[in-house]
């Protein structure tokens, strides 16, 4: 685990792999609609994120099926990934809250929103 924080596509791609082992078509997928379209992973950006990911430890190959001839394999989150993904949403939620705060201090009558 490292004191940076993560890049977006690192924090959607694990958090893509929390709920359950996935194939990379369905984190592609799954990443694009936690962010409502905002973020499209491209093929070639997310197997080289995996790749690295694997390479650190964070998360590690399921399995391996062929469907319509085709390889096709799944990824899980290790401990490590699990710990790290954790850890990157503690950070979040504490800066989130400092914003949260601050905001509703500058506009307490209308809950934090500005007008």
């Amino acid at each position: 685990m490292s004191d940076t924080p993560m890049r977006e596509p690192t924090f959607l791609v694990l958090t893509a792999l929390a709920e359950e082992p996935r194939h990379g078509y369905a984190v592609i997928e799954d990443v694009s609609a936690m962010t409502g379209g905002r973020v499209r992973l491209r093929a070639g950006t997310l197997y080289a994120a995996l790749d690295r990911l694997r390479v650190e430890g964070l998360i590690e190959v399921d399995r391996e099926e062929v469907v319509q001839s085709r390889l096709r394999r799944y990824y899980r989150l290790t401990g490590a990934g699990e710990r790290s993904l954790a850890a990157e949403t503690d950070r979040l939620r504490t800066q989130a809250a400092i914003a949260e705060r601050r905001l509703r201090a500058r506009r307490p009558e209308i809950g934090g929103a500005p007008a």
